[in-house]
């Protein structure tokens, strides 16, 4: 691997380290990204490259062209947000701001691509344009879907569009990939079920919505085991329960709500749930003498890498650390993503980065330990760049 972009990468890994962790301290919520949006602005201006900013009000694009001419061009992303969630973390970097925390590496995204576009803009042989995108919003708002929606790629012309994420478990520096679909769609969905409700001393006297709640609850396990077929994948969980008083528990409710998640890989498996639920929510408050609806929110769509490009960020990831420490064919996980709805608009790929899994890797990500592991910012940042030199060129 000569010539291996880490190699000089590494030479300024204290820099994106530092960027890193003083985006760490400073977590910033879905579209409040203001200080970190600052943050890349300034370093990219400062690169040399060409800023772009308000996309989804917090949104940054850099565009960088090549010095030999080509018309392709292609959008690399980074997730810039952090999560609702106390940090439980003692070192120097952890959150200052109570509440909020980069628990899902979003900052190490941020460094990696800010890395690459340091290199490319001193290393600038390639032929085309690359756009440096830097989106916020990803964690359940859909900044991938509003910077769409306000026109990220008719500003930014893009033929093809790659995301990275990093991964805990996953060696250090080593990466994961597959095409196809390769994470899951993500919905919300909230069953309301109403009776009359009435004394708990007396309840002949009323109809009690919680027993088909519970009744529900559990029949939601019987979609996955008895209507998604064998070679199909799909999860459905309840998670809030919601039902009258704390301090009146002799007062049989009204109303029960349950609200859950439902993720799957098909179009026709997404439908199936929704459609099951609906089904089970009414049938069993019938039943029961009560009513119910169901309200289904589709969020995120399946996120389907495309052949081609998942074969180009293989190639890229190969450059970087070598084809053994590439694995095309990782298992297709339930978590979602919104760079989903960029890749329904354009051909790309999404690779994973491993976090490690030991010290500095072996929390997941939405945890309050979790922290970005700063050993893999060259490494990431690398293969960016050979990313850049497998689609544009590299000038050798």
């Amino acid at each position: 691997m000569a010539d291996n972009p880490a190699d000089k990468l590494r030479a300024f890994q204290d820099e994106l380290a530092a960027i890193r962790r003083d985006i760490h301290r400073h977590p910033e919520t879905a579209f409040q990204e203001e200080r970190t949006a600052g943050i890349v602005a300034a370093k990219l201006a400062e690169f040399g490259v060409e800023v772009s900013r308000g996309l989804a009000r917090t949104g940054v694009v850099g565009t960088l062209r090549g010095r030999r001419p080509g018309a392709r061009a292609i959008g690399l992303r980074a997730d810039m947000d952090a999560l609702n969630l106390e940090e439980q973390n003692a070192f120097a970097h952890r959150s200052v701001h109570a509440g909020k925390m980069h628990a899902c590496g979003h900052d190490g995204h941020t460094a990696m691509l800010l890395g690459a576009a340091r290199y490319l803009a001193q290393n600038p042989a390639f032929a085309g344009t690359v756009h440096f995108i830097f989106q916020p919003a990803e964690e359940g708002e859909g900044g991938a879907r509003v910077m769409l929606e306000e026109g990220l790629f008719e500003r930014h012309r893009c033929d093809a569009v790659y995301g990275m994420h990093n991964m805990p478990g996953l060696a250090a520096g080593h990466f994961a990939i597959r095409p196809g679909a390769m994470l899951a769609s993500s919905d919300s969905w909230t069953a309301t079920f109403r009776g009359t409700g009435g004394h708990g001393a007396m309840p002949e006297r009323g109809t009690d919505p919680t027993l088909p709640a519970a009744a529900f609850v559990l029949a939601t396990q019987t979609i996955v085991g008895r209507n998604v077929a064998s070679h199909d994948a799909a999860v459905v969980s309840v998670g809030h329960l919601q039902a009258g008083s704390f301090a009146a528990p002799n007062v049989i409710p009204a109303q029960v709500v349950v609200r859950g998640t439902a993720r799957s890989f098909a179009r026709a498996t997404r439908d199936l749930i929704e459609r099951r639920l609906g089904e089970l929510a009414r049938g069993i408050a019938q039943a029961h003498g009560c009513e119910a609806q169901l309200d289904y929110e589709r969020r995120y769509p399946v996120l389907v890498n495309a052949a081609e490009q998942t074969r180009i960020a293989m190639d890229a990831a190969a450059m970087t650390v070598g084809a053994d420490k590439v694995d095309g064919d990782t298992p297709p996980l339930a978590g979602a993503e919104d760079f989903a709805f960029m890749l329904e608009r354009k051909a790309g790929a999404y690779i994973a980065i491993g976090n490690g899994s030991g010290a500095g890797g072996s929390h997941n990500v939405h945890t309050p330990h979790y922290d970005f592991n700063d050993e893999i910012l060259a490494t990431g940042a690398a293969y960016w760049v050979n990313l850049v030199r497998r689609e544009l060129g590299d000038g050798r």
